[in-house]
């Protein structure tokens, strides 16, 4: 390790001579750093000076720290996006249970006749939201017994999600996530260099931290992805109380089933010291990008002075498709359909699955169940001998056990017999098949 390091100075410059051997490759993604002790003896430095530098790449998000595994170097960010975001291919006569995918048959279709034509803007002078949509997702919240102000539009919920945290937390800040979690999150904290603190889910939704400190939390208070647990009263209370007591935290809702929920909505925050985020992916269609914020009126004017910088606004040709959308929805009845459809396939699934392994699986609602197994890697196998491709549970987990994300988009009611079958016999896989 001598090689790597030159002798004595602070924290900040063996943190910055680290930094250097991971650009130049000298240090890849993976290596182990020498314990504190080690390299404190070999730089002829105090130990703490050495925690305190690998503590700024902790923060910085280029290193990680496993304990008595010790502290290994990361990929570096734009990788570990670029990785997360490589497409799946789908084997041919495999049926798709990974992806997450929606039933399209289940999502309104724009059909526009000869006549019909979205004004266009013809100039950089363009401001504000669209007052159709605005009042669709005011009007929606209203139905809901939620009352938190004129919404805002944003690029999707991830980039509405990317700005509040910009705007309120420092890099190398913690931030409480549920576990499991869904993985873009996990990716974009880690861009945004800050630490996930996991929480665990129950059938009561996202429960409370038991110590710690963190600057927000992110909860999903419906269809929670992955397993399909909704926020109840009793624990959105719970977690009121909890945020009064922390006001420093920020707690970001992202109720991305939104109007396909047949739960009630239940906000862990009170009035608009918390910022609620629809996205329209789920129920219109992911290709929108479009969501809505609403909340606290500070952080969404910082937010919007965020967008000015980089996208300015969010075209008006799609908020106006996603106005018409959701009307169109509201008037066929599309989002009534689409409830019922989902939820069906979910309350068979889940019934076949507790009559076969004898277990009370909870029902929940959304598009995702979360599995215990014995085996990630036997469970998946076996799955895919069998037809199906499934998404094992470690890129959503951060201390939970081992489990399979099912994704039920795609599963016709003949399926779920055969299905259910199949995921019992891989929930008790135990070994590797060859």
């Amino acid at each position: 390790m001598n090689s790597l390091y030159a002798k004595g100075g602070g924290a900040v410059q063996i943190a910055e001579q680290i930094v250097a051997r991971i650009k130049d490759g000298a240090l890849r993604p993976g290596e182990l750093l020498p314990p504190v002790r080690q390299l404190a003896a070999e730089l002829e430095v105090n130990p703490n000076t050495v925690a305190s530098a690998y503590a700024r790449l902790r923060d910085a998000g280029l290193v990680a720290t496993r304990g008595r595994a010790g502290t290994v170097v990361l990929e570096p960010p734009l990788a570990a996006v670029s990785a997360a975001y490589t497409p799946r291919q789908v084997p041919a006569g495999m049926c798709d249970l990974a992806s997450g995918n929606l039933d399209a048959a289940l999502l309104p279709a724009l059909a526009l006749g000869a006549a019909e034509v979205f004004p266009q803007q013809n100039g950089y002078d363009i401001s504000g939201d669209l007052p159709v949509l605005t009042s669709l997702g005011r009007e929606w919240l209203g139905r809901q017994g939620v009352t938190l102000g004129e919404p805002a539009v944003f690029s999707g919920a991830l980039d509405a999600m990317e700005k509040a945290l910009r705007s309120h937390a420092q890099p190398g800040a913690a931030v409480w996530v549920e576990d499991p979690c869904w993985p873009p999150l996990l990716t974009l904290l880690r861009h945004l260099r800050l630490r996930p603190l996991p929480l665990a889910v129950d059938e009561q939704g996202c429960r409370l931290p038991e110590s710690g400190v963190a600057g927000a939390v992110i909860l999903t208070p419906r269809a929670h992805n992955p397993t399909g647990a909704s926020l109840s009263a009793q624990r959105a209370q719970q977690w009121r109380g909890f945020l009064r007591d922390n006001p420093q935290c920020l707690a970001i809702v992202d109720d991305f089933w939104g109007p396909l929920s047949q739960q009630p909505l239940h906000l862990p925050f009170d009035g608009d010291r918390g910022l609620y985020v629809l996205s329209l992916s789920k129920f219109l269609s992911p290709d929108l990008r479009i969501a809505l914020a609403s909340g606290c009126p500070t952080l969404l004017q910082a937010m919007r002075a965020d967008q000015y910088i980089s996208e300015r606004w969010v075209s008006h040709i799609l908020q106006q498709i996603a106005a018409r959308l959701w009307e169109q929805a509201l008037q066929e009845g599309q989002l009534q359909r689409a409830q019922q459809a989902y939820q069906a396939r979910r309350d068979e699934l889940v019934r076949r699955l507790n009559a076969l392994n004898h277990t009370a699986l909870a029902v929940g609602e959304g598009l995702h169940l979360w599995l215990p197994v014995q085996s990630e890697t036997a469970a998946a196998q076996l799955m895919a001998q069998r037809g199906w491709l499934v998404q094992g549970g470690e890129p959503f987990r951060l201390k939970c056990g081992p489990a399979l994300r099912v994704s039920l988009a795609n599963v016709m009611p003949a399926q779920l017999a055969p299905l259910a079958q199949d995921l019992a016999d891989a929930m008790r896989a135990s070994a590797a098949i060859n």
